[in-house]
C-alpha cells in the first residue's frame, strides 16, 4: 500500500510501514538515533496502540480505519524560539487538504484539526531534538480519523461519520505530504508572514466571542497567536491574555 511518493520533491522518499506498533512518534525517534532516517523519511502503522497527544493526552485509532504517520524533518534554519512555526505550516497544509473533501475544517489552536459542528477530526504532535546549534531534528506526529464510526462521540468525528463513506486513505497522505513540502518550503525561505496570514484565516473561533477556563470561566474573543505561539483572547473588559498549551480550555 505505502510507495515511494511521486508527487513530492523530498519527502516521502523514504517510508517505513508498521503493521503495529506502539507510537509512529516513538519508532522515529528511534531510528533517527540509529540513524536509519533523515529528513522526509516517514513512518507510518495501521495500528497505532498507545498514540499520544499534547502533554501526554492519550490518542487512540481503531486499526486500518485512519492515517497514524510522523514525519521527520530537520528545520536547522528555524531557531529554538520559532518551534511553534512548523506547527503553523503543518496545521494549515493538513487543514487545506481537509478541506477540499469537507465544509467546516478549522484549525482549533494548539494543535487539532477541527470540524465546527461535529468535533476533533485528529491532531498534530511535533516533538523537536534541540542541539547547541538549534532544531536538529522535528518529528511531526499526525492522526486523522478516516474511517473510523465515531458518530457516538459526542466531541469527535472523522471523513466516514460526516460522509456515511469510507475514504482512500493513501490519496490523503499523498496530498497531505505534498502540501508539507510546499508550505515547507515557503517556510524555509522566509515567507512566515504570509503563512502565519493563512493559518489566523482558517483559526477556531477567530474573532468570535465564546467562553473559555483559564481557572475561572470567561467571555472572550481570540485574537490571535504571538511570536510564540501563544494564543491571544481579549476578555469583555478589554484585556488581553496570553495563553500557552493547557493554560486554557474552551468550553463548548
Amino acid at each position: 500500500m505505502y510507495k515511494i511518493l511521486a508527487n513530492t520533491l523530498f519527502l516521502g522518499k523514504d517510508i517505513h510501514f508498521l503493521t503495529e506498533c506502539h507510537s509512529t512518534n516513538d519508532v522515529a525517534l528511534e531510528k533517527i538515533r540509529s540513524k536509519e532516517i533523515t529528513e522526509g523519511s516517514i513512518v507510518i502503522t495501521d495500528s497505532q496502540i498507545r498514540g499520544r497527544g499534547q502533554r501526554g493526552n492519550r490518542w487512540w485509532s481503531e486499526p486500518r480505519k485512519n492515517l497514524t504517520f510522523s514525519l521527520v524533518l530537520q528545520p536547522y534554519f528555524l531557531d529554538t524560539s520559532e518551534q511553534f512555526e512548523l506547527n503553523i505550516i503543518i496545521s494549515l497544509a493538513v487543514s487545506e487538504v481537509l478541506s477540499d473533501y469537507l465544509h467546516g475544517i478549522k484549525i482549533k489552536w494548539p494543535n487539532d484539526l477541527f470540524h465546527e459542528e461535529k468535533g476533533k477530526l485528529g491532531g498534530i504532535l511535533i516533538e523537536n531534538l534541540v542541539n547547541q546549534r538549534g532544531i536538529e531534528f522535528s518529528i511531526i506526529g499526525i492522526g486523522l480519523n478516516i474511517n473510523q464510526d465515531m458518530r457516538e462521540l459526542p466531541k469527535a468525528s472523522s471523513f466516514f461519520s460526516l460522509t456515511g463513506m469510507e475514504w482512500d486513505r493513501w490519496e490523503i497522505l499523498k496530498l497531505i505530504i505534498s502540501k508539507i513540502e510546499k508550505y515547507y518550503i515557503k517556510l524555509k525561505n522566509g515567507d512566515k508572514s504570509e503563512l502565519r496570514k493563512f493559518y489566523l484565516e482558517r483559526l477556531y473561533k477567530l474573532e468570535q466571542w465564546s467562553s473559555y477556563d483559564d481557572g475561572e470561566v470567561f467571555i472572550g474573543k481570540i485574537k490571535g497567536i504571538n511570536k510564540e505561539g501563544k494564543l491571544i483572547i481579549e476578555k469583555t473588559e478589554g484585556s488581553l491574555n496570553y495563553y500557552g498549551h493547557k493554560e486554557v480550555k474552551y468550553l463548548f
